[in-house]
């Protein structure tokens, strides 16, 4: 457990493998906006992750990285949880997913 904690911080000689990354799943259209499955490859297991997306009054296309800890043995379970998650997310929150993060109004990069 150390080893891959340290492993962690200070960088390991091994490189993650190509492709971690899933490829997309086709959009869900919900309410105006567009759900994308994309979960990450993890020994096996797919961490629910995607993208919510909708475009603006201006025709800009606004994004939102939607990531949970949870992780499926399946690919078709993992993106079908990501719908149900991502679905009750924009109706807690809606819109303001796309507003700035209010913790990071301080951080410069100077």
């Amino acid at each position: 457990m150390f080893k891959k904690l340290l492993s962690g911080l200070f960088g390991s000689d091994r490189q993650a493998a190509p492709g971690a990354t899933t490829k997309a799943a086709d959009a869900v259209e919900y309410k105006g906006y567009e759900i994308v499955s994309q979960p990450d490859d993890q020994s096996g297991q797919y961490r629910v992750s995607g993208w919510i997306r909708k475009a603006d009054a201006s025709g800009e296309t606004l994004e939102h990285r939607f990531e949970r800890s949870d992780m499926l043995p399946g690919r078709e379970a993992c993106d079908a949880m990501l719908v149900t998650k991502a679905q009750r997310y924009i109706d807690e929150v809606g819109e303001a997913m796309f507003e700035p993060d209010p913790r990071r109004a301080g951080d410069s990069t100077e």
